[in-house]
């Protein structure tokens, strides 16, 4: 599978190949910042299929935290493109920045509930954990 996204003001364009290896449904506190409040989807796909087709992203790092996400940004508008988690083999894609967000169809799994707020839905049906399953 090849999908395509870019941030929203069209200064950068990426493009990821492979199998997607979940979709998920986040709510953990720090997505949440991103999100501006919601929970956050996304799409992880193989980082070695991963490119950047034009500009450049900045990325951001918390360093006061064990095993911090790497979020990668357009620097021109802001939009949040995707995280790199730390030992994942993974990029996940922020499905709101792909050109068909239609193809991520919904999550596999609902994780960091333990963050969730009174007002956050979960989709019935669907996993849900109170952290990242382990195994």
């Amino acid at each position: 599978m090849r999908l395509e996204g870019g941030c929203y003001c069209k200064e950068v364009r990426y493009s990821v190949e492979g199998d997607p290896a979940m979709k998920a449904q986040c709510h953990c506190r720090e997505c949440q910042y991103i999100s501006g409040g919601s929970p956050n989807v996304v799409l992880g796909m193989p980082a070695s299929g991963f490119s950047i087709e034009k500009g450049e992203t900045r990325s951001f790092q918390r360093t006061d935290l064990e095993n911090a996400v790497t979020r990668e940004f357009c620097p021109n508008c802001g939009t949040h493109l995707l995280s790199r988690v730390p030992n994942l083999p993974l990029v996940l894609i922020k499905v709101g920045t792909l050109d068909d967000p239609a193809v991520f169809e919904g999550p596999d799994i609902v994780i960091f509930t333990c963050d969730i707020q009174p007002f956050h839905q979960l989709p019935e049906r669907v996993p849900a954990y109170e952290r990242m399953p382990t195994g």
